[in-house]
């Protein structure tokens, strides 16, 4: 974002994505009150590290301060146990798009892409890979591509397969909070599918960086040895871990809230011309609307809406197949729920040309 574009944004006294525009007084209201760690343990760390273990009903956790880390060392991992360097993943993985090959530099681990880059993975894109997997990564759900997810009964296949195979399974859950509305599943339900559960706390929830790894015991304390090795060990992460704890007591509870808002939302969105849903309806409580305009009119309304109603829209877009689509992602979250559906389809309409 440009320099005139963060002044407008942090001007704005509405915003119309996921929790809105944060102070970082806003980040230290919500945090929970307790003692401090020491390098990891102990105080809010052991605190949030028990809750999510209830939560996804799994014998161990360890918290850590990306999901960069922790997902990378789940991989090695599994790859060290089975003395295997390949795993496989969906091409729109975050450890592919947005890691800078950290899991090949640092771990000496090789992907395999698995499935195509526009939908979602299968078991018959598992079946086209023919050579042995240490791991297969799953992402629930797959952002990259609106936030879809695929049927549970397909997704029971899938990690039947991988498992046959004698590959790990392991879930890139970053926003696996939000997956819950739609499987009608509770969280331990959808985690017992895998061996090791990687979960964010900044993304849906919108506290602090930092996440968790979930799995067995002697797989997380192994992990808790890379987390050092890593420098992940800190002399004190409760400031992280408490925002965890506040921000997810706090959210956890109105993910069903936010879905069908998103649900409420795209009907809304039907009646704009030169906008396209993806998926449609929502799955969780996000969704990519792909819109009839070019990267330029895009910044300019965002500009002008940003001056004129005070409401910040989106700090960026991606470019679709053709140069007459643009594409952004709206979240729903506290921010979005201030809006009725049909303001928000009101507001999206300026951004659309027809």
């Amino acid at each position: 974002m440009n320099e005139d574009l963060d002044r407008l944004r942090s001007g704005c006294e509405r915003a119309l994505t996921l929790h809105g525009i944060r102070s970082a007084d806003s980040f230290l209201s919500e945090m929970a009150a307790g003692p401090a760690d020491v390098y990891g343990e102990g105080g809010a760390v052991e605190e949030l590290e028990t809750e999510v273990g209830e939560l996804l009903q799994k014998p161990a956790v360890v918290f850590m301060p990306s999901g960069t880390m922790a997902q990378q060392i789940a991989l090695r991992v599994h790859a060290d146990r089975r003395n295997l360097r390949t795993f496989g993943c969906h091409p729109t993985s975050h450890l592919e798009l947005h890691e800078d090959n950290a899991y090949q530099r640092l771990h000496d681990l090789f992907a395999v892409p698995v499935g195509n880059s526009r939908t979602l993975l299968s078991r018959a894109d598992l079946a086209e890979v023919h050579e042995p997997l240490s791991s297969v990564l799953f992402e629930l759900p797959q952002r990259e591509i609106g936030g879809q997810l695929p049927a549970w009964s397909d997704l029971e296949e899938q990690i039947a397969y991988a498992r046959g195979r004698d590959a790990a399974v392991h879930v890139d859950g970053a926003r696996l909070w939000e997956c819950t509305p739609y499987y009608a599943k509770e969280l331990h339900e959808i985690a017992a599918l895998f061996d090791t559960v990687y979960v964010s706390f900044y993304k849906g929830l919108g506290a602090l960086s930092g996440c968790c790894l979930a799995g067995e015991e002697d797989v997380i304390q192994e992990a808790r040895l890379w987390r050092h090795r890593h420098g992940g060990t800190l002399w004190s992460l409760w400031p992280l871990a408490a925002s965890a704890l506040g921000a997810m007591r706090k959210r956890l509870p109105l993910m069903p809230t936010y879905y069908e808002h998103a649900v409420a939302i795209a009907a809304a969105l039907h009646d704009v011309p030169g906008v396209e849903i993806v998926p449609d309806p929502p799955q969780t409580p996000a969704m990519h609307l792909h819109l009839r305009t070019t990267k330029d009119r895009l910044e300019e309304a965002v500009r002008v809406v940003a001056e004129k109603e005070s409401i910040w829209t989106w700090s960026w877009s991606f470019e679709a197949d053709t140069p007459s689509i643009r594409v952004v992602e709206l979240a729903v979250g506290d921010a979005t729920l201030d809006f009725t559906p049909a303001e928000v389809a009101g507001i999206v309409a300026r951004f659309v040309t027809t």
